[in-house]
């Protein structure tokens, strides 16, 4: 298919712009799915701004059709990532006293316990409560850090990814969702003083959007990594390691990482966002209270020496020198 014929098919309403609003509307139309995932989580950064014109979009399209890397190559460069403000929260969320966030995590720790002893066994439970009493809280100044909170997606939860593991699939990830309503209330306590950012994995349409948690909370026109593997470090041009930068040239020495999931996502990009930052003495933190994995992840497994997927985990951030916490309590 041409570039021209693709811009007609997408451009809905024949004004010879393409809006992000067609690009959905146009996909599910199309019944796009894994095949055009990519292209789909490209083109809805590229059209978050403002539309484009089919002279832009071919432009594109050209971009991508001479990079070996294809849509995760030279065309995610014209994102403008310094032309919106990266915090996420609406501005009448105010965040609450420093003393109560322990209150909150550590309810937060009761319910992820309650979980594993009702879903996983008692077993399970005690397993992952002895983990966390290895583990400390954190005091953190808002102007000394930034948040990351990685692919908090509705694909997690109750699209595409959560369908794929089959018939437990709604029993297995239910840490996930824990995680994600955690996530938010953190983001509502204290997205207003944090500078916080998002990654996305590339997903069919109807699985793209933000978890149901975030409703209200992720504004609609914000920003976003595009992460397709369980680095946020790939692909290099996904405006990544210059916001770090930009964060860092603010006196931000310290990044704090959430979302999905722990053992994978979470694990590789923190890792390796220390390994590459090492010489400019970033502060990496993995705050468990804002993470979460699929059940299965916290029960034990020979794979892993008999630990679980996510102590194992827990002690490879570890050993890395990513400082894996309880959760933080931040100095207001």
């Amino acid at each position: 298919m041409e570039f021209n014929e693709l811009f007609d098919i997408l451009d809905l309403d024949r004004d010879e712009k393409l809006s992000r609003k067609e690009l959905h509307r146009a996909a599910k139309q199309m019944g796009w799915h894994w095949h055009e995932a990519s292209f789909f989580a490209v083109f809805d950064l590229l059209t978050l701004l403002c539309p484009i014109s089919r002279k832009t979009f071919n432009s594109f399209m050209d971009q991508i059709s001479k990079d070996s890397y294809g849509p995760y190559g030279s065309v995610l460069l014209n994102v403008k990532y310094d032309s919106l403000l990266t915090k996420s929260v609406a501005e009448n969320f105010f965040p609450q006293k420093s003393k109560k966030e322990n209150i909150l995590q550590k309810n937060t720790e009761n319910q992820i316990i309650q979980i594993l002893e009702q879903s996983a066994g008692r077993g399970t439970a005690d397993d992952y409560k002895k983990l966390l009493g290895t583990l400390d809280f954190a005091r953190i100044h808002p102007e000394d850090s930034a948040l990351l909170i990685i692919d908090p997606q509705r694909s997690f939860t109750k699209g595409a990814w959560m369908k794929s593991i089959g018939s437990q699939a709604q029993q297995d990830i239910r840490l996930i969702e824990s995680g994600f309503k955690h996530c938010a209330q953190f983001i509502r306590q204290y997205g207003n003083v944090i500078e916080t950012m998002f990654s996305r994995c590339p997903f069919p349409p109807d699985s793209y959007d933000w978890d149901d948690h975030f409703k209200g909370i992720i504004d609609p026109m914000q920003l976003y990594f595009i992460k397709p593997g369980n680095s946020i470090l790939f692909p290099p041009t996904n405006g990544y390691r210059q916001w770090v930068e930009r964060v860092m040239e603010k006196g931000k020495n310290i990044l704090v990482m959430g979302g999905c999931t722990l053992n994978s996502c979470v694990r590789v990009s923190a890792i390796e966002t220390l390994t590459f930052f090492k010489s400019k003495n970033l502060r990496v933190v993995a705050d468990l209270s804002i993470c979460g994995a699929r059940l299965e992840n916290y029960r034990r497994s020979d794979m892993f020496g008999g630990l679980s997927s996510v102590e194992s985990a827990v002690r490879e951030m570890a050993a890395s020198g990513v400082e894996v916490i309880r959760g933080v309590d931040y100095d207001l």
